[in-house]
């Protein structure tokens, strides 16, 4: 690195000279389209056509992300020198020099701050277009100082990485900024601010594997070339042909290694979403406090009909209802180990004014049945939740669990473990609903809450009719039968203490009337968030660990005798009243026979 300012502000004005020089192309490298009348191309550097993403100079995308004229550039006047005197065909220096006059940078890297829909944000952008937008240790400084920068302004940072990796002209130096970048993004990270990374094409490499990884969010333009080995490197150790579409963005989407894939023209809106929900300034309180909704009791022979209802293909999904109690809201994908579960949805949304993070099992997905990685997405964001200090919401609509092989051997025991594990203790208030199928572990895993709602033609239990049916009476055909016996309906769960209010639907069910279904809902779970936010997170931990604890707790034998002595002194009562209310009444007829 150069600290001589004289000698950096000359090759910054050199820089300068050139930023409007840059050539464009006549043609789409894709399709072979000319593109050269085309305002969509000259803006985003995207085909008209075929949606192909050019590669986009660091400031023209600082130009369609930023709010305009709001950035502001920071650490200019850092330039690469030659630790190594490394040699080859050119000097190192003489190759820095020449990209600075041909892309109008001083390094691979443009820093500074900015706004994005009125966000203040802090920006990174690398530019393949500088020496493959590798990293040396001024681009690690850089990235590393504008993460800081983003701890002390306490606003959060969006970096959008073009890089084939480390710079191998400055050896292992160039190396040791994986580590300095990504020991930044951590302590960002330990100060609760954002971090949105955006993956282009391509991102591979030491880059790719140090801080942009580390992002709360992971975003990506289709058809990136992303991975952490060259295509080339992978397949001679392979020693296959790679799949089709493998080490792009829409094949790690898929692998759960991202959370969208985005189109170049769509992304400022949905980093301004984003920025919004995760730099949330709103919190909902109680002005006050509503009474419940009344909610008709259902008599032991509706068992089965509630059975029914619960799992009528028209009742409305958990997607259903999200897009019906919430705005704005953005999906979260993948569990950032192995893959994604469309049957756990979940995301960022904004509930009544307020962020929250929003989960749920979708059963137009494999029947909502999850797989490890759709509870370990879960996991995701709840600790997301826990970090920017948003409620949690989870519809509950399962059969259970996915029992199959591939499943047990991706871990299905450890992940409904660890997801209730970490709802026991999640620091910040969570409300769960069962709003179909309440399936045993695979509806109690997302099911630990600080208040538990369930609606009115839902089920709850820890094992279907059917099964139940089998292991008794060895016949599935008298499910019907026994469904009341396992006391599974809404009254039967709030009589039980599992429950801790029923939330009524339209008549006939939630699939006559989705609409008011939803408004019904959303006015539930907003009674009960409202009533657990008034509550500090440790108290909200603790009442929560206590609420369980008492769940299914064993009493003394003096206790239970007492309390079986109560209970029949009160029927004696009981009936001791009605049979006096009975003799009065008969008198009183007496009476009026005799007048």
């Amino acid at each position: 690195m150069k600290d001589k300012k004289d000698f950096s502000a000359q090759t910054a004005n050199q820089v300068d000279s050139v930023e409007e020089q840059q050539p464009e192309e006549e043609y789409c490298l894709f399709c072979g389209i000319d593109v050269s009348k085309s305002e969509l191309f000259h803006r985003y550097r995207v085909c008209p056509e075929c949606r192909f993403h050019h590669s986009l100079p660091a400031r023209q995308r600082i130009e369609v992300l930023a709010d305009a004229g709001s950035f502001k550039e920071t650490n200019r006047f850092l330039i690469s020198i030659d630790p190594l005197s490394f040699s080859g065909k050119e000097l190192y220096e003489e190759r820095i020099h020449e990209a600075q006059l041909r892309t109008g940078l001083t390094e691979a890297v443009l820093t500074g701050v900015c706004t994005i829909g009125g966000n203040p944000t802090a920006i990174a952008v690398l530019d393949f277009g500088f020496m493959g937008g590798n990293m040396g240790g001024v681009v690690g400084e850089k990235v590393a100082l504008t993460f800081e920068l983003a701890a002390k302004r306490k606003i959060p940072i969006v970096t959008v990485i073009s890089s084939g990796g480390a710079r191998l002209q400055e050896g292992v130096l160039s190396l040791m900024q994986m580590a300095k970048t990504a020991a930044a993004a951590k302590r960002l990270h330990a100060q609760r601010l954002p971090h949105i990374s955006v993956l282009t094409n391509p991102a591979s490499g030491e880059v790719y594997a140090s801080f942009p990884n580390l992002g709360d969010v992971i975003l990506a333009e289709p058809q990136a070339l992303i991975g952490f080995a060259p295509l080339r490197v992978v397949q001679e150790t392979s020693g296959k042909p790679l799949p089709k579409g493998s080490h792009t963005s829409e094949d790690h989407l898929n692998h759960g290694m991202i959370d969208q894939v985005v189109d170049r023209t769509k992304l400022r809106q949905l980093l301004s979403i984003l920025l919004d929900l995760l730099s949330a300034r709103y919190r909902l309180t109680m002005t006050k406090r509503g009474q419940p909704y009344p909610v008709l009791e259902h008599p032991e022979e509706q068992a089965w009909e509630t059975v029914q209802l619960a799992r009528h293909e028209q009742r409305p999904t958990a997607l259903d209802y999200i897009s019906r109690i919430t705005t704005s809201f953005i999906e979260l994908h993948g569990d950032r180990h192995y893959g994604d579960d469309n049957a756990v949805v979940c995301g960022i949304a904004e509930f009544s004014g307020e962020a929250v993070i929003i989960i749920g099992q979708e059963r137009s997905h494999n029947k909502g049945r999850a797989y490890p990685e759709g509870f370990r997405k879960a996991q995701r964001a709840m600790r997301m939740a826990a970090v920017f200090g948003m409620p949690v919401i989870t519809l509950i609509d399962t059969p259970g669990a996915y029992p199959g092989i591939d499943s047990e051997e991706r871990g299905i025991g450890q992940a409904i473990a660890s997801t209730m594990a970490l709802m026991s203790d999640l620091p910040t208030p969570i409300v769960s609903v069962i709003i179909g199928q309440g399936g045993s572990e695979g509806a109690l895993a997302l099911g630990v809450a600080d208040r538990i709602l369930m609606l009115e033609n839902a089920i709850y239990s820890v094992i279907s009719p059917e099964d139940a049916a089998s292991i008794i009476y060895r016949d599935t055909k008298k499910a019907e039968k026994i469904a009341s016996s396992l006391r599974l309906t809404a009254t039967d769960c709030k009589e039980l203490g599992v429950i801790d209010a029923i939330v009524p639907e339209p008549e006939g069910g939630a699939h006559k009337d989705p609409e008011e279904a939803a408004r019904l809902l959303k006015n539930s779970i907003l009674r009960a968030l409202l009533d657990v936010q008034q509550l500090s997170p440790s108290k909200i931990v603790k009442n929560r660990y206590k609420k369980y604890r008492r769940m299914g707790e064993y009493s003394s034998y003096f206790r239970a005798a007492i309390s079986k002595e109560v209970s029949e002194l009160q029927d004696l009562l009981h009936r001791g009243f009605s049979m006096l209310r009975e003799r009065l009444s008969t008198s009183e007829k007496e009476e009026d026979q005799h007048n």
